[in-house]
């Protein structure tokens, strides 16, 4: 290993092989200043898509002594709401950019993978990373969140927290004392170091967080992994580029995210399943509401540019699914493709995949040392966790929500790749 390596504390899933493999098509990132000036000199330019949505701050996750900052310590600025459209996000930072975000021009040859959280995202991202980039398994060794940027990931974590996790990482990682880093908070000398320890940051761990500036300079083609609803995206978005939409049943996201927040730091949820379902079912959670996200696709799944793809169907056949999105892409592997691709993307063996598994997450603090990314995946885990009673709140508030609907949902599969 390089004593640059050493140093910095090299993270065991990078090689300088994979790094010098990923800036072939990555950029550089810019200094935090330069993000500031390169959004005020977007909004002033014209041609601009308006984003008539306001973000609401919800009174109730702001009360220091109250029951949801007891449940959610790290949310110290609450949850805020989008009006119209109901839409929940963790920190006024993304609203501040979300107009950018909105105005982030598709091209014809990205493909954006959009997802309620925890319904498969991450396994359909890497499956049509791979069906875009001809089954290159050599590159796929990269970090999936190089290779495939998580769209909003640069605006959803609240600025107290994005320091904690600078401050964390420059003294784990950079061997720099404590009370030598606080000062250099104290005294705003971070504001002009910033850039020079953003470089060395993204040296060790790639460009895992990447502004719009720098997703506007990908090659082509881009493959983004999005949580936000259609409404929150370019309006021309369906009419240029190809969305694969992926819906998972609810109970099983239930399960699912509620092991995410346990995990995840940003979020640090301290309640039991029964109270994290609660908030679910009123939307109080980042990224809800859930039907409303769903719906909204499913409205438009006609669309000769989305392709709605149900989790379960993955499960249940993984090899005909992988064949379906490929057609959808215009992408046709061939049969020694198709079988690596089967055996790549089998959940037993993803979950162990250092390059999908977010691992430097955990190395810059942002996941708990217990648990991982890939779980079980299993259709039907949500029977080991739910109690009669809770189980039937959640058949009765499903109801409620599909009555003036077609969708439905296999919540139980007898087989499952």
């Amino acid at each position: 290993m390089h004593k640059t390596d050493q140093l910095l504390g090299w993270p065991r899933y990078f090689s300088v092989g994979s790094l010098r493999r990923s800036n072939s098509f990555i950029g550089i990132m810019p200094s935090q200043e330069d993000s500031i000036g390169i959004s005020q000199k977007r909004s002033e330019t014209a041609g601009r898509h308006p984003l008539n949505v306001k973000f609401v701050p919800i009174p109730e996750t702001l009360a220091e002594n109250g029951q949801f900052r007891q449940d959610f310590p790290s949310y110290t600025d609450g949850l805020v709401e989008a009006s119209p459209g109901g839409y929940i996000t963790t920190t006024q930072v993304f609203a501040e950019n979300a107009e950018n975000i909105y105005n982030l021009k598709p091209r014809a040859d990205d493909v954006f993978v959009l997802t309620f959280p925890k319904s498969g995202t991450t396994w359909t991202q890497d499956l049509v990373w791979l069906l875009m980039n001809n089954c290159d398994f050599e590159r796929s060794k990269i970090p999936l969140v190089i290779r495939s940027p998580f769209l909003e990931m640069n605006y959803y974590v609240p600025k107290a927290l994005q320091e904690k996790y600078e401050r964390d990482a420059i003294i784990s990682k950079m061997r720099l004392p404590a009370f030598l880093v606080d000062l250099m908070y104290r005294f705003n000398i971070m504001d002009i170091v910033r850039p020079a320890v953003m470089k060395i940051m993204n040296l060790v761990v790639g460009e895992a967080v990447r502004d719009l500036h720098q997703l506007e300079r990908m090659k082509s083609p881009r493959v983004f992994k999005t949580h936000l609803p259609l409404y929150l995206l370019h309006p021309e978005l369906l009419d240029t580029s190809k969305v694969v939409y992926v819906a998972r049943n609810p109970k099983d996201v239930i399960v699912s995210y509620f092991h995410f927040h346990k995990l995840m730091n940003q979020h640090k949820f301290t309640g039991d399943l029964e109270s994290f379902a609660d908030y679910f079912m009123k939307d109080r959670l980042y990224s809800s509401p859930y039907f409303p996200h769903l719906l909204d696709a499913w409205t438009k799944r006609h669309h000769p540019n989305l392709l709605f793809v149900f989790y379960e169907d993955l499960k249940r056949d993984l090899r005909g699914e992988i064949q379906k999105i490929g057609r959808f892409l215009g992408k046709y592997p061939n049969e020694h493709q198709l079988n690596r691709m089967v055996e790549h993307l089998r959940i037993d063996k993803f979950a162990t995949n250092k390059s999908v598994n977010f691992e430097h997450y955990r190395w810059l603090n942002f996941m708990s040392p217990d648990g991982r990314f890939i779980r079980n995946g299993k259709t039907g885990d949500w029977k080991n966790h739910f109690s009669p009673e809770l189980n039937a709140r959640i058949d009765e508030w499903m109801k409620d929500n599909l009555k003036d609907t077609d969708l439905n949902f296999i919540t139980e599969l007898d087989q499952q790749d």
